[in-house]
């Protein structure tokens, strides 16, 4: 058994040949905010007790995928792919084509681009190969000539959806199903060597773009911020509670994707080894996140049932910042008035509850760094004291 881009693989034993099913787990951002906020906005919302499609259902899948894909090769957000729409459903969505709220965010399209090529694998039905090269073509029209995404596209005037965009994964997401498809992945055999030249270029601005936005600080290389200004490559504000700083989440998944490039160049390797350097330095100790139980609290944006506090322990394992303040290094919170506090008691309720502050993801990257130190790196190791 093996896994591409969350779809799972099986050999079959009676005709010798893969079997697939596309995992729910693939789309869960989207779903997971289907089912929780009932968006005006959107399209459709969810009816009650409405069934999904199973994993191993992958034409019903495909051909939800095909019916929410947009005229312009994208995807919108914050939809479950897995319904089993209704008639009158199915007939709003397929009316919606010409919408252009195609985006990035929450795991869209290069999540819904690797589904289709799954499924063209699995049932050989041309339009699933059709759905996922218009996909592709998508992410080459929306791509900077600077090698960055946006978290939008068409562009969103005056909004920051229009910057460079780590959070949440949306550009490492089109960068590593690039990887996917140019490292020979057997789901992308159908791409010609004149689409697979595109993406080669794509991928190589899109590598070059990471390495230029890593964080000069103090004279020295540290990590990335979640979102750049799309001209000056310089970071930037994105929602109220996101302040231009270096942010360790994000950071820690661009830093092992670039550990999982064979053969890296000297950029790259520098690259990793100045991140690892600062992943080390901003590490807190003696920390603990504590969740306890709060009066139910109702706001605009969420019901909060439960608060976070820090406490001191000297048994805590190592854990970060989500954000570090650029110049001093502070760890650094930010409610949703644009106002930067620093310690995660000023933040408001609703944001102290409802955002990931601290995170273990650079443990993830020290974890690695030994092995990957000792096949690429040799004569320097950062983290020997």
């Amino acid at each position: 058994m093996f896994l591409f881009s969350g779809i799972t693989f099986a050999q079959t034993s009676k005709v010798n040949k893969p079997s697939a099913t596309i995992e729910y787990s693939t789309f869960s951002d989207n779903s997971n905010h289907w089912y929780s906020i009932a968006d005006k906005h959107n399209m459709i919302n969810a009816l009650p007790a409405k069934p999904r499609y199973k994993p191993s259902e992958i034409s019903k899948i495909a051909d939800n995928l095909l019916l929410f894909q947009k005229d312009n090769g994208g995807w919108p957000k914050n939809y479950d792919f897995f319904a089993i729409l209704s008639p009158q459903q199915a007939n709003i969505v397929k009316e919606g084509k010409r919408q252009t709220n195609t985006t990035f965010d929450n795991g869209s399209t290069y999540t819904q681009i690797a589904a289709l090529a799954s499924a063209y694998y699995t049932t050989k039905s041309e339009k699933y190969k059709a759905g996922c090269i218009k996909g592709l073509n998508f992410i080459l029209k929306s791509q900077y000539s600077n090698g960055g995404w946006p978290q939008y596209y068409p562009l969103e005037k005056n909004n920051y959806s229009s910057h460079i965009t780590f959070n949440d994964g949306a550009m490492l997401g089109i960068m590593q199903l690039l990887k996917d498809i140019l490292d020979g992945n057997p789901p992308y055999d159908f791409i010609d060597s004149n689409l697979n030249r595109k993406l080669q270029s794509a991928y190589n601005k899109g590598l070059d773009c990471i390495l230029k936005t890593q964080i000069i600080d103090n004279g020295q290389l540290t990590a990335w911020c979640q979102q750049y200004d799309e001209v000056t490559l310089q970071p930037a504000w994105a929602r109220k509670f996101e302040p231009p700083c270096i942010c360790n989440k994000e950071s820690s998944e661009l830093v092992l994707f670039l550990m999982s490039i064979e053969q890296p160049d000297k950029a790259t390797i520098e690259a990793i080894q100045h991140a690892v350097t600062w992943f080390d330095a901003s590490i807190i100790h003696n920390t603990r996140v504590k969740t306890i139980e709060a009066p139910k609290t109702q706001t605009p944006y969420k019901v909060s049932v439960s608060d976070r506090v820090v406490v001191i322990d000297s048994t805590a394992r190592p854990i970060w910042a989500r954000f570090y303040e650029l110049k001093t290094h502070r760890p650094m919170f930010c409610n949703r008035d644009n106002k930067v506090v620093y310690s995660l008691a000023e933040v408001a309720r609703e944001r102290r509850d409802g955002y990931g502050w601290y995170n273990y993801e650079p443990q993830k990257v020290l974890k690695k760094y030994p092995e990957w130190q000792k096949k690429w790196a040799k004569d320097l190791n950062v983290l020997k004291k």
